[in-house]
């Protein structure tokens, strides 16, 4: 059994820094995007049966949801020492979170309550849902707002379908939407007549709350969220393959599997139809301070991901054989997009080709007392910017200021 002995020398081996492993999850209902740096010949490396690795999940505490002969740590995260020896961050956490996460965190939350992932697909996902707290808490489960971002390193290319449906058009009804249901098993059942694509712009962002129906688009998506896996697909054809009805149902209590009403009103309507979606969901970056402050002191910090209580995140670029000290007032998450130099003096790097079950070293995790200490980052390129994102759970006080600002170019 890990102690709590065991996790301290972690955290002082790496100064505060604990290095992760790549999780991969696979999706049978997706077809991959072939740009999260897994190696072509592993993109099925589960099985075709369990379907093609189309996501990447970080810092993660979080059990991915992908029925039977899914194995028992897929989707969560291992911490690696410098040994080799290995032990998951939910298992640290759930011994030591207050050396992780610090006490007055673990106090309120219980825990890292956040799961932030890369997906990438080679087009849309069914149209879909996420339910609130309250529905979910019917399951015992965690409701699942989400928020998105487009990094541009993972971006090079568009792939099939760069727009994402979301909401429905004002105007439409809930029996249009019951009727969709009612076509389940007649092939395409038309739900996306009854929404509206946006055009996904690369180094920008969404915010997705519970309840609103969404068809993410084909861009490599950076996705924070509430650690939770639960959804209820309302599309049953996406580019000529079937969405098994099990996914409209996956997280409905048993009783409501056949009631129609009862699953159109798991949607928020009035989110759904609001004539102005994109001016009230749409993100852009937001610089923690201007650029023209921060360059001369080698860097720039933006926020990506801001305006709600449930998670936030920044990217920052250090810039070539700079290095910047910055201190942040709770523990997060980090996955590098380019470049390589050093963490506190563990060294990091973004890959070019991923093999499965292979380590990288573009991956780890800052405890809250590195956070406000200062972590010393450092660009050992003399031409590549360094570039990271940093994500944090609940509660972080430094985007609490933000929360009315994120509709704002």
């Amino acid at each position: 059994m890990l102690t709590r002995q065991q996790i301290e020398g972690a955290i002082a081996a790496g100064s505060g820094i604990l290095r992760l492993e790549p999780s991969w999850v696979p999706r049978s209902f997706m077809i991959p995007g072939r740009r999260l740096k897994l190696h072509p010949d592993d993109l099925y490396a589960l099985g075709g049966d369990r379907g093609g690795i189309n996501e990447r999940w970080f810092s993660s505490t979080t059990n991915a949801d992908n029925g039977p002969g899914t194995p028992a740590d897929e989707g969560l995260s291992y911490v690696r020492q410098a040994d080799g020896s290995r032990f998951l961050l939910r298992d640290a956490v759930d011994q030591a979170g207050d050396l992780l996460l610090g006490q007055d965190v673990m106090s309120r939350e219980g825990g890292w309550n956040l799961l932030c992932k890369f997906f990438d697909n080679m087009g849309p996902i069914p149209h879909h849902m996420h339910q609130s707290e309250e529905q979910a808490q019917l399951l015992g489960r965690k409701g699942k707002p989400e928020a998105y971002y487009f990094p541009p390193q993972y971006n090079k290319t568009d792939n099939d379908f760069p727009y994402t449906f979301m909401g429905l058009e004002p105007g439409t009804t809930k029996a249009q939407v019951r009727r969709c249901l009612e076509n389940w098993n007649r092939g395409d059942n038309g739900i996306l007549n009854l929404s509206r694509a946006f055009h996904l712009e690369v180094g920008t962002g969404w915010q997705i709350d519970p309840r609103i129906l969404h068809a993410p688009g084909s861009l490599v998506t950076y996705e924070p969220q509430v650690n939770s896996d639960v959804f209820a697909m309302f599309q049953s054809e996406v580019e000529g393959r079937i969405t098994p009805r099990a996914l409209l149902t996956k997280d409905v209590p048993p009783q409501y599997h056949d009631d129609l009403d009862y699953i159109v009103e798991l949607l928020d309507w009035d989110a759904n139809v609001n004539p102005t979606f994109a001016q009230d969901n749409r993100v852009f970056p937001r610089p923690v301070k201007p650029f023209a402050e921060t360059e001369s002191a080698g860097f720039r910090e933006q926020w990506v991901c801001y305006g709600t209580q449930w998670y936030s995140a920044k990217e920052l670029t250090v810039l070539p054989k700079r290095s910047v000290t910055v201190r942040d007032p709770e523990a997060y998450g980090v996955i590098f997009t380019q470049g390589y130099g050093a963490v506190n003096q563990v060294h990091v790097s973004t890959p070019s080709m991923i093999r499965f079950g292979e380590m990288t070293e573009d991956e780890i995790f800052v405890t809250a007392a590195a956070a406000r200490d200062g972590v010393r980052i450092e660009n050992h390129s003399a031409t590549d910017p360094l570039v990271l994102l940093k994500h944090f759970g609940p509660g972080n006080p430094d985007n609490q200021p933000l929360t009315t600002t994120r509709r704002k170019k």
